[in-house]
């Protein structure tokens, strides 16, 4: 069930990716040039996403999956191309109306702007949610991993941010910019700590694949959840 800071932190994202930060987005997920600190999380983001999708079928005919916070949509296209059938959910218009504009003529997703916990979403096989739940608490995440599951009949695969002395250093740094100019803060947690978490409120899953991606200034975990 969705609690208070999930709801005020979900706010704070929309803000953010919506109109803080959706011409800064709009350059890290094209070929245009970024600066060496964006270049790191870029190619982050890129082992990540191989990542993923790595731990799914090649053949993905018949297969529906949903991309919980798709962003602009590059995991839904490579997703789609192996045929699966996607559902491609994002809090920012902005970056599903950009999605939509880069989707190769020859494939079909379905782009929706609203809440990945949306029950009219109906029900998938897998869910993938590549750096969407970084920004929340850790038993907040847990809850929205609660019912991702209940949705998914075959896996869950998300990323969280680990404890680490370097992400650490990043989030000292990062207080130094404007306010204005800051990402929403993530929630750090130990790996432990989550497959604890997780085990208690997601009776019957565990986690079967676990693979960290550490590129400069991007760090994040990723988590395959399957059913025990």
């Amino acid at each position: 069930m969705p609690t208070l800071t999930y709801a005020a932190r979900r706010g704070e994202l929309l803000q953010y990716f919506d109109r803080t930060a959706v011409e800064a987005w709009k350059r890290l997920t094209s070929d245009a040039p970024v600066n060496s600190i964006r270049a790191t999380v870029r190619a982050g983001r890129d082992d990540m996403r191989r990542t993923l999708l790595g731990w799914l079928p090649d053949d993905l005919h018949g297969v529906r999956l949903l991309d919980a916070g798709c962003g602009t949509g590059a995991l839904a296209v490579e997703a789609a191309r192996r045929g699966a059938k996607v559902v491609a959910i994002d809090l920012s218009p902005s970056l599903i109306e950009l999605g939509r504009e880069r989707l190769p003529g020859d494939l079909d997703i379905d782009f929706r702007v609203g809440d990945m916990l949306d029950p009219e979403l109906g029900r998938f096989d897998y869910v993938v949610a590549m750096d969407s739940l970084i920004h929340y608490r850790p038993r907040d995440t847990v809850r929205v991993l609660e019912g991702l599951c209940q949705r998914s009949d075959r896996g869950v695969l998300f990323t969280f941010a680990p404890r680490t002395a370097a992400l650490s250093v990043m989030h000292a740094v990062g207080r130094l910019f404007p306010r204005s100019d800051r990402a929403p803060a993530i929630e750090p947690v130990r790996p432990r700590i989550i497959e604890r978490l997780i085990g208690e409120a997601v009776p019957g899953w565990g986690a079967r694949g676990m693979h960290r991606v550490a590129r400069g200034f991007y760090i994040s975990q990723a988590m395959e959840l399957v059913r025990r």
